[in-house]
Formats: structure tokens, sequence, C-alpha cells
């Protein structure tokens, strides 16, 4: 059960980050004013968006590979790797 409840505090952590690096890009962006200035932090984010996503969906599957099946864990993997297809 502890492990269970770090791999969850992880991925919470994870998440407060990624929102806590669009918050500081959205102030940049208003304290900037210039939309050149504006688009480049958006490729900033563009790039950390899949870094959060990658790391919190692969704790997530580290979390679930003691309780569910083999099957249903490639399952989600596939799912995983169809989200990064499908938004190519």
């Amino acid at each position: 059960m502890q492990t269970e409840l770090r791999i969850v505090v992880s991925m919470a952590l994870l998440r407060l980050l990624a929102g806590s690096i669009e918050i500081t890009a959205a102030l940049l962006m208003l304290k900037f004013g210039r939309v050149q200035t504006a688009i480049k932090i958006n490729g900033v984010l563009g790039l950390i968006g899949p870094v959060i996503l990658t790391l919190v969906s692969s704790l997530g599957i580290i979390g679930l590979a003691q309780q569910i099946p083999l099957s249903k864990l490639v399952t989600v993997a596939l799912g995983v790797i169809l989200i990064f297809v499908g938004t190519r």
C-alpha cells in the first residue's frame, strides 16, 4: 500500500509541476506582451507537455503492473502510445 501511495503522490506532484510551468508561461507571455515571444514560450510548452504525460502515464502503468493482468496492462500501454500517434 505504501508503494501505491508513493506512486500517486509522484503522479500528482508531476501534474502540479506541469500546471505551475503552464501558469508561469502564461504570466511570462503577459509580461513580454509580444506575439513572437509568446509563440516561443508556447513552443517550449509543446515540448514539456508530452514529457509530463509520458512520465505520469509510466508511473501509473508501473503502479498497475502488480494489480492487473498483463493483457490489460498491454492495453493501457497501447492506449498511451495511440495518444501520441493520434496527436502527430
